[in-house]
């Protein structure tokens, strides 16, 4: 048993000795992809800010915990995918997320031997997105026949059919770290989300109503806004429900160390077992 607690001992002793937190800010971009932009990444890229926290464990492993913000955008005038269709949106997206990172190489921030490495990453995310025109809300307008009419669908009506704004994705990409100084250290990474929604951009399935009289459906907002050039009928394809939605945050970090631990008792313990 006292063998057992001594080994126990040493492991956590390790383990706290090596680790670090690091605060810091992010600054880049965000883009979309998804129906109204199937094939091109960092079109129509905006900017994104943020803030994480990262808490390094040993030279290879750490876990970062950060909140984004970005503006993501789609427009089939601009990406030339359906260009008929004439649908746009814009949305603010938040982040929060959780992520894995592993060094390729060893690394800690304010080492002299090793202050550099790539990396990748992974893990999950909570985010929350308002897909809009200008600064009119999209999913109020039921683009697609969210809300069904009582008179003429009184069987198939019901509020469920609503998207949420909130939505989780999984975040995975690639980056390098460097280590500036004892406490400063910088990254440049590159990461995307698949989302478990496809009404990040308002556009999923069909379009639910028939155009019977141009003029008169000319003022109706809630059909311009699911058919902008009334050029398509009921139950006709307006995207691809099969797929969902993808963003991406790429850009740098700078963040600063924080020592977590006794530096003197840590110094005793590697001098001693070391």
């Amino acid at each position: 048993m006292k063998k057992l607690i001594f080994i126990l001992f040493l492991i956590l002793t390790t383990f706290f000795c090596k680790a670090q937190m690091e605060i810091g800010v992010f600054a880049g971009g965000s883009f979309y992809m998804g129906d109204l932009n199937p094939n091109v990444p960092f079109l129509q890229t905006n900017l994104a800010y943020g803030g994480l926290v990262r808490y390094t464990v040993g030279s290879r492993w750490a876990v970062k915990v950060n909140v984004y913000k970005g503006i993501i955008a789609g427009d089939d005038s601009k990406s030339s995918y359906l260009p008929e269709r004439s649908l746009k949106f814009n949305s603010g997206i938040w982040e929060l997320g959780g992520v894995g990172e592993f060094n390729f190489l060893p690394y800690f921030t304010g080492s002299l031997k090793n202050y550099f490495t790539p990396y990748i990453f992974g893990g999950a995310a909570l985010l929350y997105h308002r897909p809009k025109v200008g600064n009119l809300d999209l999913r109020d307008f039921n683009t697609e026949g969210q809300v069904y009419s009582k008179l003429i669908w009184p069987d198939q009506y019901t509020d469920d059919r609503k998207y949420s704004y909130f939505a989780f994705s999984i975040p995975f990409g690639v980056g390098i770290k460097y280590s500036f100084s004892k406490r400063i250290a910088t990254t440049i990474e590159w990461g995307m989300r698949k989302t478990f929604t496809d009404y990040i951009d308002d556009v999923s399935m069909t379009y639910y109503e028939n155009i019977s009289d141009p003029q008169t459906d000319a003022t109706n907002a809630e059909l311009l806004y699911s058919d902008p050039l009334l050029n398509h009928e009921a139950n006709m394809q307006r995207g691809n429900s099969k797929t969902d939605d993808w963003y991406s945050f790429a850009g740098i970090t700078i963040t600063y160390s924080i020592n977590l631990k006794n530096r003197n008792k840590c110094s005793e313990y590697e001098e001693r077992f070391q």
